[in-house]
């Protein structure tokens, strides 16, 4: 008995030594979920920052993950977009870039957004620690462990790129789409490694849904359809089928540059877009909101040399689908930036190539100018990828709508009605499009350096490419145009200014805010600075699509050009072969040459010659628009509302013809009342409106009502509508053509008030607007005057239910699209929208 227990003791015993450690729990979890190369096997492997591996079996495309809790620039944008301006999702648009990191949580890795809005700059970790804990970040997404090697792990991103992060589904119109997950998938040719960055691309399926009625339904209709604002172009005008829209979203994991970019400060006088966050660290008694603009990282490779050449040049690539000679005018128009780094001591630090026919527009690794298409011209525009904690901007994203240079060419056509014989090739054309091209793209690349609009009508001229160029067309003495300066063909003084206080490096010992502020100083004497696009409106000498100082003198010349071109213009606008109907098409743009400059006009009435004012410059912050500036600025209104302006001439309304078929009626001509044929009173609304509309906007009106308060030399709210009344009623008209415009500006009159009179937030603007319409509703004369008193009868009585105003007609496009186009900008590229910036979105 003794020998058998020390027997099974002894076994026991070496049963029990002869068992492996209790392992680990990670040990444990790497045998559960099996290693990297076991479980990718015979998949493709793509090497680069970070390794994928695709799944062909399977369509899966698998992501290596081994730096954990290490910051990386993540970014998206469309690699394939829909067509449409309307609806406004292009090829190679951003959608946004932010900060990530992952995180190895138990099975799971989590992609997480730090939160850069709030932060503190401390050497004490605790106060750091208690800034970060304060403000959410954001987890973006959990992906499931399915293999791992050693501190590498493997994850599934199919399901994170085979959906619509891009929010494309609520923006598909008409109709209803969703997402269809069974026609999407990973698209390989664009799905790219690199050392310094990882490149994946998803084709995504939107699908309409079948309305109540029965199958298809969604509200399609045929191309050109009405929608919200006029004409609307949907998926049904672009797509392949509307049953059926594919597009492609592409997606950057990039290393973040290091950190020898130093910070330049903000300072709203110099142009620049720019960065801002909230330092909790920051001492009592100062700013805790830090502000730095976005640039590039560009430096001497000779700091101490008045000149010298970069260490590193900025470079941007033109995309090669670009034709010529478009390509050649945009690669020129890019280069001028050159001039204004040379100005700021160096020598090729910027320069314009070709994109290598491979590359992704959206690759973090190169800056592009994009030539897109659309279906209808739109919108061109500058984006960047920006580092938030900086503002380095690590890349831009410059498009081009390609259908922009078609409309200066038609413009042209319309001022010069160059086709004597219908046949010609007119040169001039061609290189008034092609000018209009420079300036276009060295304006969207100016944005992508950094820089905001300049709208600010200098006394120096022209002194920026970031102003909306009007093409400057004077009238010789013989009644023929000159355009010989249609368009500017360098670079800009402020231009200049601009970058070498973004650029410039100083001598080492230099004091850099004082150096910088130097810079704008020294502009200011020669009347070089910056205005944008929130100065639109209210003050006298910013303005869009102008030209000179004096913006009633301007619209008084212009309406002298367009004259003259309106008595010339007839089949010679045309070339031989076209339907005469397409005149309508050149019109337009001839017939609102003046469009723009009337905006300017207005922003003088009840205008603010005004600085970004900073204490201790020494300068006056504001003064108003003198008494004469104003009165000039009216006068000038109210004598292009004269019906005489607005008539057209006779043998041009003989000429032109109903649409033949296959020319149907578009959102690029005038609305009409009179069906098929071509409608003559209504240019003459649209016109009118647009005068009116700037004029007696709501909040000019309160700017009317405060500065003859404050002082009564200025012209008030109620002088200025003693002016339009007279303008619109007193006024004499030359035949019965002249007086039916003269109604239809009435109605355009009367229709504004109403509007002021039941909207404007300022209750002396209403009240002064609705004693106006009684004095107006007393007029008892013929069917049309009965109307109007009918019509402010009722609104008067039924001021919360009001009779409605009669639509009035909309002009066609101008700069260059309307504004369903204008709200799709805001939300995507809001470089070039008024009060908005795009950095990190």
């Amino acid at each position: 008995m003794l020998l058998q227990v020390f027997v099974i003791l002894v076994l026991t015993g070496t049963a029990a030594a002869a068992q492996p450690a209790p392992a680990t729990p990670a040990a444990r979890r790497a045998d559960a979920i099996g290693t990297i190369e076991d479980r990718t096997a015979g998949m493709k492997k793509i090497d680069g920052y970070f390794p994928l591996y695709w799944e062909e079996s399977a369509g899966r495309l698998w992501m290596e993950i081994s730096r954990f809790n290490t910051e990386v620039l993540y970014s998206t944008g469309l690699g394939a977009g829909l067509g449409s301006n309307d609806i406004g999702l292009d090829r190679g648009q951003l959608s946004g870039s932010r900060i990530v990191l992952f995180e190895r949580v138990g099975p799971k890795v989590l992609m997480v957004q730090p939160n850069y809005r709030y932060r503190a700059t401390s050497d004490n970790p605790a106060e750091v620690r208690a800034v970060r804990d304060a403000f959410a970040r954001s987890v973006l997404w959990g992906f499931p462990v399915a293999a791992g090697s050693g501190s590498r792990v493997l994850v599934d991103l199919t399901e994170y790129l085979v959906r619509d992060t891009h929010d494309i589904t609520p923006r598909l119109r008409p109709g209803t789409y969703r997402f269809e997950a069974s026609r999407s998938s990973i698209y390989l040719p664009m799905t790219l490694g690199f050392p310094k960055n990882t490149e994946m691309e998803a084709e995504l399926t939107f699908v309409r849904q079948a309305a109540a009625g029965g199958p298809g339904g969604g509200g399609v209709g045929p191309p050109g359809g009405s929608g919200p604002g006029g004409f609307f172009e949907g998926v049904a005008n672009v797509a392949a089928t509307p049953e059926a829209a594919s597009l492609r979203v592409h997606h950057s994991f990039v290393e973040l540059p290091d950190a020898g970019y130093k910070p330049r400060k903000f300072d709203p006088r110099s142009g620049y877009f720019g960065i801002s966050y909230a330092d909790y660290a920051t001492p009592v008694g100062e700013p805790m909101i830090k502000r730095f603009i976005a640039r590039h990282r560009l430096e001497k490779a000779n700091p101490g040399a008045k000149v010298s050449d970069a260490v590193k040049p900025i470079v941007y690539y033109l995309d090669a689908g670009t034709p010529e000679p478009i390509r050649s005018a945009l690669l020129d128009g890019a280069r001028w930036w050159n001039q204004a780094f040379e100005a700021a001591g160096y020598r090729n630090a910027f320069r314009v190539e070709l994109l290598p026919q491979d590359v992704s527009p959206l690759d973090v690794r190169y800056n592009v100018i994009n030539w897109v298409h659309r279906s209808t011209r739109g919108w061109s525009s500058g984006a960047t990828v920006t580092d938030p904690r900086t503002g380095e901007i690590i890349k831009g994203l410059v498009t081009l709508g390609s259908l922009r240079v078609r409309q200066d060419y038609m413009i042209a056509e319309g001022l010069l009605s160059p086709y004597k014989t219908g046949t010609e090739t007119p040169p001039e054309l061609r290189e008034w499009a092609l000018a209009r091209m420079r300036q276009l793209s060295a304006h969207e690349v100016g944005h992508t350096l950094g820089l905001g609009h300049n709208y600010y009508d200098s006394d120096a001229g022209r002194i920026s490419v970031l102003d909306y160029p009007h093409p400057l067309v004077t009238l010789k003495a013989d009644g023929t145009l000159d355009f010989s300066k249609v368009y500017d063909d360098k670079i800009g003084d402020w231009d200049k200014v601009a970058i070498a206080y973004g650029y410039q490096v100083f001598p080492e010992g230099t004091d850099e805010n004082a150096a910088l502020d130097k810079i704008l100083d020294e502009a200011w004497k020669r009347d070089v600075r910056y205005l944008t696009n929130q100065d639109l409106g209210a003050h006298p000498r910013v303005n869009q699509w102008s030209n000179g100082t004096d913006a009633a003198a301007e619209l008084t010349r212009m309406m002298d050009v367009r004259r003259s071109a309106l008595a010339r213009f007839g089949e010679t606008a045309i070339r031989r072969g076209q339907p005469l109907a397409q005149l309508e098409e050149v019109l337009v743009p001839l017939y609102l040459h003046h469009r723009y400059q009337i905006e300017a006009a207005s922003h003088v009435v009840g205008g603010s010659h005004y600085i970004y004012a900073f204490r201790g410059d020494g300068r006056a912050a504001q003064r108003p628009a003198t008494a004469a500036e104003q009165t000039a600025a009216l006068k000038a209104l109210l004598t292009a509302l004269k019906p005489s302006e607005l008539a057209l001439p006779a043998p041009l309304l003989k000429a032109i013809a109903p649409r033949p078929p296959g020319y149907g009626v578009t959102r690029e001509l005038f609305p009409r009342y009179t069906g098929s044929t071509f409608d003559a009173i209504t240019p003459a609304v649209v016109a009118a409106e647009m005068t009116l509309s700037f004029l007696l906007d709501a909040e000019r009106c309160a700017r009317l009502v405060e500065q003859h308060a404050l002082d009564p030399s200025l012209p008030g709210l109620e002088q200025v509508l003693d002016a339009v009344d007279a303008g619109a009623f007193a006024v004499t008209t030359n035949n019965a053509y002249e007086a039916e415009i003269s109604r239809a500006v009435q109605r355009v009159y009367v229709d504004r008030l109403i509007r002021l009179a039941g909207t404007a937030e300022m209750s002396q603007v209403r009240a002064i607007a609705a004693q106006r319409l009684r004095q107006r509703a007393r007029d008892q004369g013929d069917a049309h005057a009965q109307l109007l008193a009918d019509d402010i009868k009722r609104f008067l009585e039924r001021p919360v239910q009001p009779a409605q105003p009669m639509d009035t007609p909309q002009p066609p496009p101008g700069a260059p699209i309307g504004e369903p186009a204008l709200d799709w900008l805001r939300r995507v590229e809001p470089m070039c929208v008024p009060d908005l910036e795009f950095v990190n979105r």
